[in-house]
């Protein structure tokens, strides 16, 4: 199976009929999707290989760099979309990829208590063809933006590991706002050490005052 770049709704459901008409539905409004008759299926597709017993396997990494949405119907044989978006849960997957219900009317209590665990949405059944493509490109929307926060996040990571230990003292006090005197006390070195880490610190970091590194180290807390 070929990932691109484009967004794509990944529709896991049990009956045929349903999966070709909610195809035909997104072509219409120009999205990609791709189906899956089962969530066994779904899960062999993530790793690349058939699901492990008990919730064990790993997403295959390349599948977080696709932004993506999951319509996932509550009731099927086998493992159902509620084990399955459990499993999702677990592995960070449902927040990369928000998940929406399709649901009978006896499955919305049901569905009501995933959106509130983190589900992005329900759709019961029969559901407006607008309305759901609507919540589907308001997903696919904001599964762009936390993958975008999570590769920017992953960004810092390596810059920080970059730092030495040394390196890393200074920073704390720099993004505390201690000036280079008081820094240099702390850490009984001398006052051109510390400039001479902070330059480094920054460089590293890139950026070009202690205020911007600060607000960098935010987006990590």
């Amino acid at each position: 199976m070929s990932f691109t770049d484009m967004p794509t709704v990944f529709i896991v459901d049990d009956d045929a009929s349903v999966r070709e008409g909610m195809a035909w539905l997104l072509r219409t409004r120009r999205l990609l999707s791709e189906s899956f008759d089962s969530a066994e299926a779904f899960l062999a597709m993530l790793q690349g290989t058939h699901p492990i017993a008990d919730g064990a396997w790993q997403p295959d990494p390349a599948k977080w760099q696709q932004s993506a949405c999951i319509l996932l119907d509550v009731r099927m044989p086998g493992m159902s979309g509620l084990a399955l978006f459990e499993q999702l849960l677990a592995k960070g997957m449902a927040q990369a990829w928000p998940v929406i219900f399709l649901t009978g009317h006896a499955d919305v209590p049901t569905a009501v208590d995933s959106v509130k665990r983190g589900a992005f949405d329900f759709c019961e059944k029969p559901f407006s063809d607008n309305a759901l493509v609507d919540r589907v490109e308001q997903a696919l929307a904001l599964s762009q933006e936390r993958l975008a926060a999570r590769q920017t996040q992953q960004r810092l990571q390596s810059r920080l590991l970059e730092l030495t230990e040394r390196e890393r003292d200074v920073m704390r006090w720099v993004v505390e706002g201690l000036p280079n005197k008081l820094i240099a006390d702390q850490l009984d070195i001398s006052v051109r050490t510390v400039e001479v880490h902070r330059a480094r610190v920054f460089d590293k970091m890139e950026v070009k005052s202690a205020v911007e590194l600060a607000n960098l180290m935010r987006q990590l807390a």
